[in-house]
C-alpha cells in the first residue's frame, strides 16, 4: 500500500529533510501590508525588516478547505492513503479544515499534532518511518497519536512584542519583560503556548540556561532525533545550543530555520530545542 505523509509549512523542515522523508507540504499564507505571500517563498529577514520599518505585524492565514481538497485529491491520484499531521488545533483552523476535507474522501487520516514548528516535524518523521516499515494507515494513526503528548516543544524569546501584538501575551507581561529585559521561555502545553521560566543576561547565556533547563526537566528523551530551530541567531549562540544537545547524545540533530508563519508570531531572536520525551517509555 502506497501511503503519503503530509503536513503544512508550519513544520519548518529544510528542503533537504522534506526530500529525504518525501513529505508533502501545503503552505500557510502571510500578509505583509497589502501583499500576500505563501509561507516558504518569503524569508525571515524580509518579515522582520517589514515589521521594523512599518511597525505592522504580519497576518498569517491557515490552509483553507478548498486547498486541502485540491491537495488531497492530487495525492490520491498516486497514493492509496494519506496521513496528514496538522498544526495544533488550539493555534489554527488548519486542523478543522483538514478534517472537513478528509471526511469527504476515503483513506485520508488527519492527526492533530497539538504542537508547532519542528514539534510537528518529529511526528511527521515518525509517521514516515512507520510507513517505510510497512505499517497500515490505521496503525500509523494509532502509534503517532500516542506520541503526540510526548513531543517536547519549547523556545526562548529575546523580545515579546510580536506575541503581544498578536494577542498571545498580555500587557502586564509585555511591559514587565521590556522593563526588566526578561527573555521568556514559551512552552507548548496541551496544544497551547504557555509561559515558562524567565531569563536575563546576554542572549547567548539565556539560550544556554534555557537548553540546560529543558534537558533537565524533560530527561527521558528519545535520542533518535532532536531539532534546533530558530528565526535569527548568531553562530556562537547556535553552537551553544547544539553543544547542549550533543552532550545528551542525540543521534540526529537537525538545525532548521523557522518559516514565515512562526517568524510572524515570534519575531527575531527566537530559538527552540525540540525532541520526543519518551525514550524510557
Amino acid at each position: 500500500m502506497k501511503i503519503a505523509v503530509s503536513t503544512e509549512t508550519t513544520v519548518d523542515l529544510t528542503k533537504e529533510l522534506i526530500e529525504k522523508y518525501q513529505i508533502k507540504i501545503l503552505p500557510f499564507s502571510i500578509l505583509l501590508g497589502d501583499k500576500n505571500y505563501y509561507d516558504g517563498e518569503i524569508t525571515c529577514e524580509k518579515i522582520i525588516d517589514f515589521v521594523n520599518k512599518t511597525k505592522i505585524l504580519p497576518k498569517t492565514g491557515a490552509v483553507n478547505k478548498v486547498q486541502y481538497d485540491e491537495h488531497f485529491d492530487s495525492l490520491l491520484k498516486d497514493y492509496d492513503a494519506i496521513i496528514h499531521i496538522s498544526l495544533s488545533s488550539e493555534l489554527s483552523s488548519a486542523y478543522s479544515n483538514a478534517v472537513l476535507s478528509a471526511k469527504e474522501r476515503k483513506n485520508v487520516f488527519v492527526i492533530d499534532s497539538r504542537s508547532l514548528s519542528t514539534g510537528i516535524a518529529l511526528l511527521v518523521i515518525y509517521a514516515k518511518e512507520l510507513v517505510d516499515s510497512g505499517e497500515k494507515p490505521s496503525k500509523i494513526v494509532e502509534l503517532v497519536s500516542k506520541r503526540v503528548s510526548s513531543v517536547q516543544a519549547s523556545f526562548v524569546l529575546k523580545r515579546v512584542d510580536y506575541l503581544y501584538k498578536g494577542g498571545r501575551c498580555n500587557v502586564l507581561s509585555y511591559i514587565g519583560a521590556n522593563l526588566l529585559k526578561i527573555c521568556p521561555q514559551i512552552l507548548v502545553t496541551n496544544g497551547k503556548m504557555t509561559s515558562g521560566k524567565k531569563y536575563r543576561g546576554s542572549y547567548k547565556r539565556v539560550v544556554e540556561n534555557y537548553c540546560k533547563d529543558v534537558l533537565e526537566t524533560f530527561d527521558s528523551p528519545d535520542l533518535s532525533h532532536a531539532f534546533l530551530t530558530y528565526t535569527t541567531a548568531d553562530d556562537k549562540t547556535l553552537e551553544v545550543a547544539k553543544s547542549c544537545l550533543e552532550k545528551v547524545g542525540f543521534n540526529n540533530i537537525h538545525v532548521t530555520r523557522a518559516g514565515g508563519t512562526i517568524t510572524s508570531h515570534c519575531g527575531e531572536d527566537c530559538l527552540g530545542i525540540l525532541f520526543m520525551n519518551d525514550g524510557n517509555a
